[in-house]
């Protein structure tokens, strides 16, 4: 696992001086504390060319491991973040055809796969990955990033000049680099907690979208970047097999996505929750460690002294059951002073807003665990595969709801307004409410309302008419609504199995993954999910919808085909509990002061940019207990923090 960039420039004024290269590549020393190697021109080359890399030394921790990383020629040069866990197989049959090879590093198969395969290449990799080649013989430089989107990979591009980086500290540490905001951006990041790929906060840099390549060429002094998507899930459930056929080849895989993730010459250990996922995660990692060394695992797990965000005790009894060493951190209440530099810590790793509370204990997490192992397998997948959350029965529901006339639905969507609010994120007449609010809305539009941190009315109303106008007629809904055109019958599908096609595209990779890969990288902890393996996601995706949910119960076959690991820990039938922080509680109890003065004195509310009188509600709402703003309250903060002290052009 490390941090990779560089850049390419045809022109002598845009040229990436040793200095600058050498700043890009400090910025990611967190991902890659043990070694630095950067390289710029010559390489013989027309164009102008810089790579660096800071490497987390996981697998061959020898200098044969260092990069850029070239073929026997140095026509082909490799700057690599990741994992590739079918290296071994692949390394063999590469060997047999003639390469030679300096160490027994995974980065080093790549740079030789490329020279037999090109981007076919991609097809044959088992792993998480974001990695740069230059091809001097083609004049080209070839990006890449795994099916799932575990690791990141940003860029920027004009017509003289490209840059990338594992992170967009990166990038931004080319000071000419423009940094304008991007409304769009900011309209989705108010809609998902998160600004969803190819795009950045900033208008002119982006993201490469997970399961995709590109290809920079260098033409007549001009950089032409295409890309290409090189995997999609073939979403057509498959009527045809038996459910104990399904059971026999899901263990098998699981299993087997366990095992080739324990690969490491540094210490390993496990998140542990005490949820279903990774607890079978944990479960058979301390199998096969027990089998193969009689020893046993780690797992880490994080509590709060809020009952309903606690799940240590949990964690604790399956841990104390499974045999593990185990070790709970516990997050106390946080003054003003604390939470201002939480605040801060989130606002500064991420590098753009990014609001999902749970990187708060995340990062704590990460920051604890990695002082005692290098590398953590998580049980992270499990609900976007199989259909684990909540929110999947309320779709589930709404298709009957579809029977009733739309005259009539509308009418109680209207009676939704008449409804008691609830302050409590879960409370059954919460969910009633936000259920007659969708009555009216057609599928699609329905679900963005129940995910949604501010629906299209509460983004209405918090805008500036000058902020509103740069928006346009934008509809931040298209993000999702994209993927069903990019699968075949589309129009066919169950909206339950539409939509898990949709959270595997878009929330898994936006939001959870780049949650865990910041955090953990901010900590240099490499985090492994077996259960995001890209073959369960294709076994998931021609699995029958009565095998991952039934009525109220999801992960139907995942419960039946662990069973035997999950009867002894007595959590088979616990409510999903979630990894949240009790930020409702925070923000009307010590924090209150602090996010109104920290809100109301920022330039979001004093820059044009968000109305205050409408932020004033929220906090009232919120505070006096009348209804739950907290995530919106967070998104908020996340904002002001971000564009506190930073230049951008609006």
């Amino acid at each position: 696992m490390c941090g990779i960039c560089g850049a390419v420039w045809t022109t002598p004024n845009k040229e990436i001086t040793e200095s600058v290269l050498d700043a890009m590549t400090d910025s990611l020393r967190h991902r890659g504390p043990d070694d630095k190697g950067t390289r710029r021109s010559p390489f013989a080359d027309a164009a102008g060319v810089a790579l660096g890399h800071r490497r987390l030394s996981i697998l061959d921790l020898s200098s044969a491991g260092h990069q850029p990383l070239f073929n026997e020629d140095g026509s082909v040069v490799l700057v690599f973040n990741g994992e590739i866990y079918n290296f071994t197989e692949l390394k063999k049959q590469l060997v047999s055809n003639g390469h030679l090879f300096r160490g027994n590093s995974d980065s080093e198969v790549l740079v030789h796969l490329y020279e037999e395969k090109q981007e076919k290449m991609l097809q044959d990799l088992n792993g998480m990955f974001a990695f740069a080649i230059w091809d001097s013989r083609r004049q080209r430089l070839f990006l890449a990033r795994d099916r799932i989107g575990k690791k990141p990979l940003y860029y920027f591009h004009e017509s003289d000049r490209f840059i990338f980086g594992s992170e967009l500290k990166s990038i931004l540490a080319v000071k000419d680099i423009p940094r304008e905001l991007d409304y769009t951006a900011l309209d989705d990041y108010l809609t998902y907690q998160y600004v969803p790929h190819p795009k950045t906060i900033y208008r002119n840099i982006c993201k490469v979208p997970p399961a995709h390549f590109a290809f920079l060429q260098y033409n007549a002094d001009t950089l032409h970047l295409s890309s290409s998507r090189y995997w999609f899930p073939d979403w057509q459930p498959d009527n045809t097999r038996s459910e104990a056929d399904w059971e026999e080849e899901l263990r098998s895989l699981v299993y087997n996505a366990v095992k080739i993730r324990l690969q490491s010459d540094v210490p390993l250990g496990a998140f542990l929750s005490g949820g279903i996922d990774s607890s079978i995660t944990a479960s058979i990692m301390q199998e096969i460690v027990k089998k193969e060394t009689g020893g046993s695992i780690r797992t880490f797990c994080i509590g709060f002294n809020f009952k309903e965000y606690d799940e240590s005790k949990y964690a604790e009894n399956t841990a104390r059951l499974l045999g593990t060493q185990h070790k709970t951190f516990m997050m106390n209440p946080l003054s003003e002073d604390d939470f201002d530099k939480v605040l801060n810590d989130v606002v500064n790793y991420y590098d753009e807003p990014f609001a999902d509370s749970s990187a708060i204990p995340t990062l704590q997490l990460c920051k604890m665990t990695r002082s005692e192992v290098t590398v953590a397998l998580s049980g992270d997948g499990g609900d976007e595969m199989f259909a684990g959350y909540d929110r999947y029965r309320a779709v589930q529901l709404g298709q009957y709801a579809d029977l009733i006339p739309a005259c009539l639905r509308r009418t109680l969507a209207a009676a939704a307004d008449w409804c008691p609010t609830s302050t409590r994120q879960r409370n059954p007449l919460r969910r009633f409410k936000r259920f007659l609010e969708a009555l009216g809305m057609n599928e699609m539009e329905r679900y963005l309302q129940w995910i949604a941190i501010f629906n299209n009315e509460r983004r209405r109303q918090l805008y500036t008419d000058d902020a509103a106008r740069h928006l346009h007629d934008y509809v931040s809904l298209d993000f999702l609504t994209q993927y069903l055109s990019q699968s075949s019958n589309a129009a066919d599908k169950n909206i339950l199995d539409k939509i898990l096609l949709i959270d595997q595209q878009t929330y898994l990779p936006c939001d959870l993954m780049t949650k865990v890969d910041i955090a953990s990288m901010a900590h240099s902890l490499e985090v492994r999910a077996p259960l995001l393996d890209y073959r369960i996601a294709e076994l998931s995706a021609r699995m029958p919808l009565s095998l991952k949910r039934q009525g109220r119960k999801g992960k139907v076959i995942f419960r039946k085909c662990f069973g035997r690991e999950l009867a002894p820990l007595g959590i088979e039938s616990r409510p999903k509990t979630g990894f949240g922080v009790p930020l409702d509680h925070w923000f009307r109890g010590t924090l209150k002061d602090y996010i109104a003065r920290t809100l109301l004195g920022s330039a979001v509310c004093n820059d044009g940019l968000f109305r205050q009188d409408y932020v004033k509600r929220l906090l009232d709402e919120h505070i006096n207990n009348r209804f739950d703003h907290a995530y919106r309250l967070w998104s908020l903060l996340v904002l002001a923090k971000f564009f506190e002290g930073r230049s951008i052009a609006r």
